[in-house]
């Protein structure tokens, strides 16, 4: 593993080519130099400190999407990208702990809409709506190591669940996703899948990529154990992934004054 060494420079290199377009168009030619890229996950739970952590060898799904949020807003500055993906992860930029990291992604969405980063676009564009309710992260603590050990994390991570719950966010309901996608969701976008698991609000993210007429998703695989193209359009993933209830479309905003 190589954090933040000779492969990011030589990435960022490849990177200066796509800040030519749009945020959108950007993001996406960034995105697709990661396609076969390895999926491993718990790569930021490296020692017993909360630090940054940018492996640009091996990513998540989330990890993925946030390297490359990161890596289009700095547009080739290799400094400016740690500080992007410090303000993208973590609540306000600072790191104070393992429950500063941004682990639900209605909180991290809400972050970078704030941040000025991303709009939610599906807020703009769809009338359907879903009340948040977060409790899996304390309710399993054996599932996280700086958890399981960690009473003092777990109270701080049920405190954040409770702040974050009851309120209630647009998405688009997976019944409402045509194979063809819809004309305000664009390639590069980023694509929040939301779930029916009880205490979880987001299962997967990836972004929005069109071939042959259809709307695809670019994303970190856990079961192909890489980065690719989903073979199937995006809106026939639903079927096989039955917890999978819709998604939440996010957009890059301007990369000017940011």
């Amino acid at each position: 593993m190589r954090t933040f060494g000779l492969l990011f420079v030589a990435l960022l290199l490849t990177q200066t080519s796509c800040a030519q377009g749009t945020g959108s168009e950007d993001v996406l030619c960034n995105a697709l130099t990661f396609l076969g890229r390895p999926y491993v996950a718990h790569t930021l739970e490296e020692g017993n400190e909360e630090r940054l952590v940018m492996n640009l060898d091996e990513v998540d799904c989330t990890t993925y999407v946030e390297y490359v949020l990161a890596l289009t807003l700095a547009e080739g500055d290799t400094l400016r990208a740690q500080d992007y993906l410090r303000r993208i992860r973590y609540r306000g930029g600072v790191i104070e702990g393992y429950t500063s990291r941004l682990h639900y992604i209605t909180e991290w969405i809400t972050n970078g809409v704030r941040e000025d980063f991303f709009e939610d676009v599906t807020a703009l564009h769809s009338h359907d709506s879903l009340k948040v309710e977060l409790s899996f992260m304390s309710s399993h603590p054996g599932a996280y190591r700086h958890l399981k050990d960690s009473p003092t994390c777990v109270a701080q991570m049920k405190s954040i669940e409770q702040r974050l719950s009851g309120q209630s966010v647009r998405y688009l309901p997976k019944d409402k996703i045509p194979r063809e996608g819809l004309p305000w969701i664009k390639n590069g976008d980023v694509l929040c899948i939301t779930t029916s698991v009880p205490g979880l609000d987001v299962a997967h993210l990836g972004f929005a990529y069109y071939k042959a007429g259809k709307l695809h998703l670019l994303h970190a695989s856990s079961s192909h154990k890489k980065v690719l193209v989903s073979e199937d359009s995006f809106a026939d993933m639903f079927p096989r992934n039955k917890t999978w209830t819709g998604v939440r479309v996010l957009r890059i905003n301007s990369l000017n004054n940011k």
